[in-house]
């Protein structure tokens, strides 16, 4: 998301290139284009005018020093501006209580259950909490079993009563079984219409009444823009919700609503949503966003991925391997594995500083790795531990077997050999240019 916004932003900045300080007549031209960039990703008006005021007031008489120059500081001005439109900082919920509960509301379309799996994943793998998840959405026919098989997938246990028309009734009586069986949190996930109106808004409210949330998150699409705004403050002036995921990150959207909701419905984004893996979903940092869209990535986002999916065991056994030249191509396989789940390759890389540009007319997806999966499964199990016996007849027959040419089969063993070799010398400190300490 926020290419076309990051790329229009940055092209403004060129404008006060050799610009010796910042003025009236230079700054007025480059914010001209900001807001034009802003109102492209489908800001309001009134938000791009004020975020555009905002910054001109603090860049007209900024002493820029000797060490700075204006285009450096209109970067950081803007960037700064960007984190406070959008929040300051991440905001937590409140996951108190005994249980604590948790109501999740929005249109139909959104990926409110979809989001209830992922928070369900997220609550228990990360806070070790008991979860339950609620299907009280009965306005909707497969919305039980949608929440029953994502139930299945993350290790929750689903409440439902697949007979009952009543979602107020079957909310109290999943948090009474919280209370009961020793649930840290209930997940309730409502019903949703395609658009607002006065049913959904008063069944939604009953529901909210009865089981006394401790949280309540309203979950939108990013791709709707301005009519997310909208919609978010319809619900809000219904229900004074706590806060605001924004789902479908990974789609065609502009980011007007990333960038709008805290200014116009005065509530926190809290989570951001992506795809359909039940892993893909991050907290909103504004400041991480303001990097990503002022092109300086983010690492730290990254780093805390990576994190998430190796574990110090794995990464200390992979070590050894490496040092004593063990390094298979099953841990190759195994490693494409782990990095996959990290989320869509195309997004990790644009979180390192300047890929994102770099990588805008590439096509780079997770089904990329798919020959090289196909050609080490097509593989013997000795083959993969020990490619040293591939020969000529072996080749031809891995790549028969995984559909792939003989060609490409000698790439990835020549490239596995290449990556061996340069990995075992990071590990031991023989790298070309590296001292060990």
């Amino acid at each position: 998301m926020f290419e076309n916004l990051s790329e229009r932003i940055e092209r403004s900045f060129k404008l006060l290139k050799g610009e010796g300080k910042i003025t009236e007549i230079n700054i007025a031209e480059a914010l001209k284009d900001i807001r034009r960039a802003l109102l492209d990703a489908d800001v309001s008006y009134r938000i791009a005018k004020q975020f555009c005021d905002d910054v001109k007031k603090k860049a007209i008489g900024q002493n820029v020093l000797t060490a700075v120059k204006p285009q450096q500081m209109i970067v950081k001005i803007v960037h700064d501006e960007l984190v406070a439109l959008m929040g300051s900082s991440s905001s937590d919920i409140n996951v108190k209580g005994s249980p604590a509960v948790v109501l999740v509301a929005g249109l139909n379309g959104s990926g409110k259950t979809t989001f209830s799996g992922k928070l369900a994943l997220n609550l228990k793998s990360k806070r070790g909490m008991k979860v339950l998840l609620a299907a009280c959405d009965t306005f909707r026919p497969a919305a039980i079993d949608q929440l029953n098989v994502l139930g299945g997938q993350v290790g929750v246990v689903v409440y439902s009563e697949p007979e009952s028309k009543d979602p107020v009734k079957v909310a109290a009586n999943a948090v009474a079984k919280a209370k009961r069986e020793g649930y840290s949190v209930v997940i309730v996930d409502t019903a949703g219409r395609l658009s607002v109106d006065q049913e959904l808004m008063d069944e939604i409210a009953a529901v909210k009444k009865a089981v006394n949330p401790t949280e309540t998150l309203f979950v939108v699409d990013a791709m709707t823009g301005q009519d997310a705004v909208a919609t978010a403050k319809a619900f809000n002036d219904r229900l004074d919700f706590d806060g605001v995921v924004l789902t479908k990150m990974d789609g065609d959207t502009r980011g007007g609503a990333a960038l709008s909701i805290k200014a116009e419905v005065g509530k926190p984004i809290k989570f951001v949503s992506s795809g359909e893996k039940m892993e893909a979903l991050d907290v909103f940092h504004p400041a991480r966003i303001a990097d990503r869209i002022l092109g300086m990535g983010d690492v730290v986002s990254l780093v805390e991925k990576a994190q998430e999916q190796f574990d110090e065991k794995q990464a200390r056994e992979l070590k050894k391997k490496l040092a004593r030249d063990k390094f298979t191509l099953w841990d190759f396989y195994e490693q494409i594995q782990q990095v996959k789940k990290m989320g869509n390759i195309k997004d990790l890389a644009s979180m390192i500083p300047g890929m994102g540009k770099a990588l805008k007319d590439v096509d780079m997806d997770n089904d990329s790795f798919k020959g090289i999966e196909a050609i080490i499964l097509s593989m013997t199990p000795y083959e993969r531990e020990h490619p040293e016996v591939i020969n000529g007849s072996r080749r031809k027959r891995i790549a028969d077997g995984s559909g792939t040419s003989l060609q490409e089969v000698n790439r990835l063993l020549k490239q596995f050999e290449g990556t061996r070799s340069m990995m075992k010398s990071v590990m031991t400190g023989k790298f070309p240019g590296m001292r060990r300490r």
